[in-house]
């Protein structure tokens, strides 16, 4: 385990009782509707915060508590801590709403009590043919709407197709954003340097190009990509301490992964994977190749991995620096403890509630968020339910 690691679950292993009872307790109608789970560490409380949203995609906390969630047909909602839903926010420019498609990831900005800005991914349609972009926007709280909407980056090339957006956005620790982008259902092209297919990009606030990207001045490569090889990468994180940034990536049938992404890599797709085709024939020329950077770690079989969130709270102090991991396919939350860059054990929790979990966030309060993937969804806050326990 890495010194910084170490030392900060000491710390809040010793302050955990304190920073539990500083930290908002719920309503007692809120304690008795939530289920308990029991884990490695924890027993845990699930609590329902809101419920009948449509296929929710992402979850972001405003500075007041109110949270921004997407849902993938086409709206954006306002949630407050009590779960009130707010009508749709005005303002989104055309979505392709489809499959996979519509409204995706949302992020806010920085210094957002002054600048009000905040950052989204959509499916976006041409004349013809459809691709992820990234927009940026102004949020009118009292006028309930989006203002000084502008795209900022669009994937090229646009295509037919109605899958693999990726489409997870994040601030980088100089506040640069990195993309994340799916091969959109044509793994052929991935390793084709042209394009941004099957990429992560890294952009300045406003679209344009950081000078320390790793292809700028790369004639074959468009000089927003930062790293390439991915699939349908649907989960990212930036690594407070080191800055690092990580991301989980769908695989085909099996080999869905964890990549902690590097400057200029190629993390593989469809050359190296661990996984195969439907009909169980394979895919490139295995788990390896060289020139190509294998995963931390990988799942088969699938579990087709969402939301990604490494766990920084006072909350729960023996998951310092873990990562929280949705899973949709498999239907329960993913706890991996690591040493560093090493995953040392891995915890599926909440099977119980045999869900789709779309979106993991921390809060601001330490506790965890998630958003279950369904028409009528809904958004629950984990929490501790009795002291820690020692594992067993």
């Amino acid at each position: 385990m890495t010194r910084a690691h170490s030392t900060r679950r000491l710390v809040f292993g010793l302050l955990a009782a304190l920073v539990a009872g500083l930290a908002a307790a719920p309503s007692a109608r809120a304690q008795g509707a939530g289920t308990v789970y029991r884990t490695q560490h924890y027993d845990l409380r699930l609590v329902p915060v809101a419920t009948g949203l449509n296929a929710p995609w992402s979850l972001a906390f405003l500075p007041d508590g109110r949270m921004l969630v997407s849902e993938q047909v086409g709206r954006l909602r306002i949630v407050t801590p009590d779960g009130r839903i707010s009508r749709p926010v005005a303002g989104l420019p055309e979505l392709y709403v489809l499959n996979q498609g519509g409204l995706l990831d949302i992020t806010v900005g920085p210094r957002f009590e002054q600048s009000r800005r905040l950052y989204f991914t959509f499916s976006e349609p041409g004349e013809t043919y459809v691709g992820t972009a990234v927009a940026r926007a102004r949020l009118d709280l009292d006028a309930h709407r989006l203002r000084d909407v502008e795209v900022i980056f669009r994937q090229r090339p646009k295509l037919s197709g109605d899958r693999h957006f990726g489409a997870r956005v994040v601030l980088g620790p100089d506040g640069k954003l990195f993309v994340t982008l799916g091969d959109r259902g044509q793994r052929e092209r991935v390793q084709d340097p042209t394009t941004t297919l099957g990429t992560v990009v890294r952009i300045e606030p406003d679209g344009g190009i950081p000078a320390g990207n790793p292809f700028v001045g790369a004639a074959a490569r468009p000089p927003a990509v930062f790293a390439t090889g991915f699939r349908n990468p649907q989960g990212a994180a930036v690594d407070p301490d080191s800055g690092a940034l990580w991301v989980v990536d769908h695989g085909p049938t099996g080999g869905d992964e964890l990549n902690r992404v590097a400057a200029g890599k190629n993390y593989g797709w469809p050359v190296a994977t661990h996984g195969v085709d439907r009909d169980g024939s394979p895919i490139g020329v295995g788990p390896h190749a060289p020139g190509m950077t294998p995963p931390v770690h990988s799942w088969t079989p699938s579990i087709a991995p969402s939301g990604l969130s490494i766990y920084t709270g006072g909350l729960f102090p023996a998951w310092q620096g873990d990562f929280l991991v949705g899973a949709l396919g498999g239907r329960r939350l993913v706890r991996l403890e690591r040493d560093g860059r090493r995953i040392v054990a891995e915890e599926p929790m909440l099977q119980r509630l045999d869900a789709r979990i779309r979106d993991v966030v921390q809060g601001p309060d330490g506790r965890v968020y998630l958003l279950t993937d369904a028409p009528n969804a809904e958004l629950y806050r984990l929490q501790p339910a009795a002291r820690p326990r020692t594992a067993q």
